[in-house]
């Protein structure tokens, strides 16, 4: 998985369409294997960002889990701990 894709399900409060837009920007970066695209393919991938994002929304709306909403603060301070243990 890409490192700047992070998981959206699940979080009090829910993802927003930004988030899920930009979750779909790295992904379509990533398959297309660059960050900004040529004049001539401008248009596809943008439509693929659209296309992305609206899907991976419905997929959100649609997934069921038991376990308790997670918090967006003590999940971005486990990812920091993570990463001052990596780099430190």
């Amino acid at each position: 998985m890409c490192r700047n894709i992070r998981p959206l399900n699940n979080f009090e409060p829910p993802a927003t369409r930004d988030e899920v837009t930009a979750a779909a920007l790295q992904y379509v970066r990533k398959v297309a294997g660059t960050t900004k695209p040529s004049q001539a393919n401008e248009e596809v991938f943008y439509a693929a960002v659209k296309e992305i994002a609206h899907i991976t929304e419905h997929l959100l709306d649609d997934l069921v889990t038991t376990a308790p909403p997670k918090n967006r603060e003590v999940e971005a301070a486990k990812a920091r701990a993570r990463a001052q243990a990596r780099y430190a």
